[in-house]
Order: C-alpha cells, then structure tokens, then sequence
C-alpha cells in the first residue's frame, strides 16, 4: 500500500469518526445529563434534556477536534471509545436503577 493511499484511508477513518464516533459520544453524554441533572440539582427534567442537549453541542465539537488532533486515526478511535464506553456503563446502570424509564 502506497503512501498516498495509506494517507487517504487515514482521512476516511478520521472523517467516519468524527461524525459517527462524535454523534455517540455526544448523544451519550446529553442523554446522562438528562438523567443525571435532576437528581444532583433538583433540576426540572425538562430543563435537564435541554441543558444536555445544549452540552451535547460543545461535547460534539470537542470531540471532532481530538479526532483531527490525535496522532493516528487508531488513537482518534481509541480516545472516542475511551470517553463512550464508561458513559455508555454508566447510561445502562442508570436506565437499569430507574427501571427503564428516563
């Protein structure tokens, strides 16, 4: 494999990541705020969804950012399921506590 191509597959990966691997992570991380946000802050579960989808804005952004700033594309991918897999445990503990019902 040619230099040339080993660079464009790179870029693709990083690309897929950043929309795909981003979109998780931040969907994650509004859906946790949600849950999360009234029982610590006594917050209305309506303002809750909003301030986590809000959030979930910055978290997407900061995630494009760190795939296009990480070394390779192999640790862009890493860093992505790094940040997704404790919220996506900690999202399944919480679903499974609160009986299904967000």
């Amino acid at each position: 494999m040619t230099a040339g191509v080993r660079y464009r597959l790179g870029v693709a990966s990083r690309a897929v990541a950043a929309i795909a691997g981003g979109y998780g992570v931040a969907a994650l991380s509004a859906a946790l705020l949600a849950l999360c946000l009234p029982a610590l802050f006594g917050m209305a579960r309506s303002e809750a969804a909003m301030t986590g989808t809000l959030a979930s804005f910055l978290v997407f952004a900061i995630a494009v950012m760190w795939v296009f700033a990480a070394r390779t594309a192999l640790r862009a991918w890493s860093g992505l399921a790094i940040a997704a897999v404790p919220m996506g445990l900690l999202l399944a503990l919480l679903m499974r506590s609160a009986g299904g019902a967000a």
